[in-house]
């Protein structure tokens, strides 16, 4: 039955294609698909990363880097939203809502020119960027942060991206942090545990066991959204395959190129936290 199943569905999809390239009369040229993600060159006489790989390898960079900076954030924001102080609890309340009641996109472009490049251009991140770029032994900084002439792109998209992922993470670790029993807490300050000591070795600890799904979930979902940074110049996948279409009209080989490269790192992703999860 699951064979039969699975090739009605592959069955399906191959009608959808065909019908698809007889009814627009498009011009399939999968065959040149393979040249934009590795190309041989023949002058190094060398294979090297072509377009879409160049653009995956970026999208994996800023998803990793925004984990990171999100996670501490959200951390942040958690234990903020779980604070007996008013102020510090309404604060972070109003940043959490702004962030997760306005669409991505608008997020994106007030982040973008009103903190991001702001930012970069206080720290002069530019101007160290080039500075890095015209080193000869800088391979150690391209392997972490790829071309450094387009150093202060990934630093804006990170920023951005953590950001708004940021509230979300929030909102999970508020959750994680108010199921610990109250029970507990009050064991803590018992044998004489200040608030500190009780968050660092009694809460958080089993907080973050329990919200390790939601939170694989959500990094899931960062490595999606990444492909909104693109509308703000960082050349991440989303962004190298729209340059693609431009130059070669090859939109549906190129897009559903792409979509592939998403679905095959989100579900490795998604397999890999579920086993993780079964095991702990």
């Amino acid at each position: 039955m699951d064979a039969l199943v699975l090739g009605c569905v592959i069955a399906f999809f191959w009608y959808v294609l065909v019908q698809m390239g007889s009814n627009l009369n498009y011009n399939w040229r999968w065959d040149k698909i393979p040249n934009y993600i590795f190309k041989y060159h023949t002058g190094r006489e060398e294979w090297f990363a072509n377009v879409l790989l160049q653009g995956l390898i970026i999208t994996i960079r800023v998803s990793i880097y925004a984990s990171i900076l999100a996670l501490i954030l959200g951390v942040i924001l958690g234990i903020a939203r779980c604070s007996q102080i008013l102020v510090v609890r309404m604060l972070a309340r109003t940043y959490l809502e702004f962030l997760r009641n306005i669409p991505p996109l608008v997020v994106i472009f007030i982040f973008y020119f009103f903190l991001a490049e702001q930012l970069i251009q206080a720290i002069s991140i530019e101007d160290w960027a080039y500075s890095v770029a015209k080193m000869e032994d800088n391979q150690l900084w391209e392997f972490f942060c790829g071309d450094m002439r387009r150093f202060p792109s990934l630093v804006s998209g990170v920023i951005v991206l953590a950001l708004f992922e940021s509230a979300f993470v929030g909102e999970i670790v508020r959750a994680g942090i108010q199921s610990i029993d109250r029970g507990q807490r009050e064991a803590a300050r018992s044998i004489g545990m200040n608030k500190f000591q009780e968050m660092r070795y009694i809460v958080l600890p089993q907080a973050m066991r329990k919200i390790m799904p939601p939170m694989a979930n959500q990094f899931i979902t960062l490595i999606k959204d990444s492909s909104i940074i693109s509308l703000i110049s960082v050349q991440e996948l989303t962004y190298k395959t729209a340059e693609l279409v431009s130059s070669t009209h090859m939109i549906f080989e190129a897009w559903l190129t792409t979509a592939a490269f998403y679905f095959i790192i989100c579900f490795s992703l998604s397999s890999l936290f579920s086993k993780l999860e079964r095991h702990k």
